[in-house]
C-alpha cells in the first residue's frame, strides 16, 4: 500500500472526519473528541504546505517549526523520528495526535519525562551519553544562532553530565533522568504546551513560523 493509501484522507471536511475515529483517538489520548477534529485542520494545513498527500514529511514538518524545509536540524529531526511511531518517514493523523498528546497539561509526567529522555538518547541505547549530550547542546545553540567556543560547550556538557550522573558511569540512564526531572521542574515545563487546552478556540502556536496559506 502507498504511503499516500495509507495516510489519514484528507479530502473530507473536518465535520465529516469519522467520529469513530476520532472517539479512539480521545480515549488514547488527553484530547478530547471535539480538540481531536480541531487538530484535523492543523494537520491538514500542515500536510498540505509541500506534498500534498496526507501525510506530514519531515520539510514540512522543519517548514512549520524553524521555516526552512532544507536546513538540517537536529532537534527538528530528532522530534519528527519520534512523532513517526511506524517509522515509515511520514507522520499520519493518528501519530500526529498521539505524539502531540504527550505535550498536553493533562498528560502524565511520565510520558513528558520519558519523551524527553528519549530525544536525547540518540542512538536509542537506553542511555544519554556524553556525546549525545554534546550534540544536542550544539544543536540548541545552533538553532539560537550563539556561537561559543568549544571550551564552553565542553564545560556546559561535563557540568550537566556531572549534575545528572549520579552514579557516575559516564553516561544517564532513565533513573537519575527521573531524578534530574524532579529536581528541575523546568524540563517538564518545557514538555508542557498550555495552548493545547484550548485548541477548539485556535490553533496552537506549535506552528511556530509557516507562512503556509490556507
Amino acid at each position: 500500500m502507498s504511503i499516500s493509501m495509507s495516510c489519514f484522507c484528507l479530502t473530507r471536511s473536518r465535520s465529516k472526519v469519522k467520529h469513530e475515529q476520532s472517539s479512539i483517538l480521545a480515549s488514547e489520548t488527553s484530547f478530547t473528541v471535539n480538540e481531536v477534529e480541531a487538530l484535523f485542520d492543523l494537520f491538514k494545513k500542515l500536510s498540505s504546505s509541500i506534498i500534498d498527500d496526507g501525510c506530514i514529511h519531515k520539510e514540512e514538518f522543519q517548514l512549520a517549526l524553524f521555516r526552512n524545509s532544507s536546513k538540517q536540524n537536529l532537534l527538528a529531526s530528532r522530534v519528527f523520528d519520534m512523532f513517526d511511531i511506524k517509522r515509515n518517514g511520514v507522520i499520519e493523523f493518528g501519530e500526529f495526535v498521539r505524539s502531540l498528546s504527550i505535550f498536553h497539561p493533562r498528560a502524565s509526567e511520565d510520558k513528558k519525562i520519558e519523551f524527553a529522555f528519549k530525544l536525547f538518547d540518540l542512538r536509542n541505547t537506553g542511555y544519554i551519553q556524553h556525546s549525545e549530550l554534546r550534540e544536542m547542546v550544539l544543536a540548541t545553540l545552533n538553532e539560537s544562532e550563539v556561537t561559543v567556543s568549544d571550551d564552553i560547550v565542553e564545560s556546559i556538557v561535563e557540568k550537566t553530565m556531572m549534575e545528572v550522573d549520579s552514579k557516575g558511569d559516564g553516561k544517564i540512564d532513565m533513573e537519575e533522568w527521573k531524578e534530574y526531572a524532579a529536581k528541575n521542574p523546568s524540563l517538564l515545563k518545557i514538555m508542557t504546551l498550555p495552548y493545547l487546552k484550548d485548541i477548539t478556540m485556535a490553533f496552537p502556536s506549535f506552528v511556530l513560523h509557516t507562512e503556509v496559506e490556507d
